[in-house]
């Protein structure tokens, strides 16, 4: 009589941590418990493909993105070069164009990383794809992570564009005088408006609605700010109402990195309060963005 196969028993299904094998009958593993986290600490790999692919989608248009704002802060120095700068004009004893440089390139980087973040969650919720933001094994802080990095990239990529185009334009000298201050003004004010950014896209609800706030928060703040002029030209209330703008500070002293002066204050010191200032006020707002998007408020329904 034939012998009898068999059959293989069954494997035990039900188990939150039952091993599985491959082909050869070796043990591979075992399925994790059920809750329990695979990821644990950063997901790098998660964060990473994240701010690619917010940069590339900024890169995809960089003529509207990156080279029309450059255009068009390069025909701001224009203008007020011919409007204010003529015979001989000085500014804290440089010639207007000079004098007016700084602020238009941080002012730019400044605009335009709020208009990269302030675009990333409301394009989402208004086509119904910011599922494809939240779905992801992301924590809340690598979601923000990912798109202010990547605010802060066209943001740079914005400054140097504009620099490298007012190096060509006649009597400007960008020569740098604190190169620090360049980079951390430059960066505190890029970061800034990027989380200004991401919280205005967290609240609106239309395109209408970002775009009160560019037109109604961010150019008010930007263009009277000292952009095109000493704050001590001012009558005193307006230079204390002038000091409570945070934009003030960005762009006095991302001209001070040029000029090695500003109009924060006579000493340097007040220069380094201000850069300390900035941190501490963009550790407290960044804080803030977080705990409002951790929320889900206005994104989860």
């Amino acid at each position: 009589m034939a012998d009898q196969v068999q059959p293989a028993p069954a494997p035990a299904t039900g188990s939150d941590d039952a091993s599985f094998t491959d082909n050869t009958g070796k043990g591979r593993g075992s399925f994790p418990k059920r809750g329990e986290p695979v990821i644990t600490g950063i997901n790098r790999v998660g964060l990473w493909s994240l701010y690619i692919k917010e940069v590339r989608r900024f890169l995809k248009v960089q003529t509207q993105t990156i080279w029309a704002p450059a255009v068009t802060t390069l025909l701001f120095l224009v203008i007020f070069t011919v409007a204010l700068g003529r015979e001989g004009r000085e500014v804290l004893g440089v010639n207007f164009a000079t004098f007016v440089a700084p602020g238009l390139i941080v002012m730019g980087m400044m605009q335009n990383a709020f208009a990269n973040s302030s675009f990333s969650l409301l394009s989402g919720k208004i086509q119904g794809t910011i599922i494809d933001l939240l779905m992801p094994p992301l924590s809340t802080g690598e979601l923000m992570t990912g798109i202010v990095a990547a605010a802060v990239t066209r943001a740079l990529a914005v400054g140097c564009a504009v620099a490298l185009a007012m190096m060509f334009y006649p009597g400007v000298d960008l020569s740098l005088a604190h190169p620090w201050a360049v980079a951390w003004f430059g960066l505190m004010g890029a970061v800034m408006l990027a989380l200004m950014g991401l919280l205005a896209s967290i609240w609106a609800e239309k395109f209408d609605h970002n775009a009160a706030v560019t037109n109604f928060v961010i150019a008010p703040l930007s263009l009277l700010s000292g952009t095109f002029y000493v704050i001590d030209n001012l009558a005193p209330l307006f230079q204390m109402i002038s000091r409570f703008n945070p934009f003030f500070y960005v762009i006095s002293g991302f001209r001070f990195g040029f000029l090695g002066q500003s109009d924060i204050g006579d000493t340097n010191a007040a220069v380094i309060q201000s850069a300390v200032g900035l941190g501490v006020v963009n550790l407290v707002f960044a804080f803030v963005v977080y705990r409002i998007l951790a929320s889900g408020w206005k994104i989860r329904s």
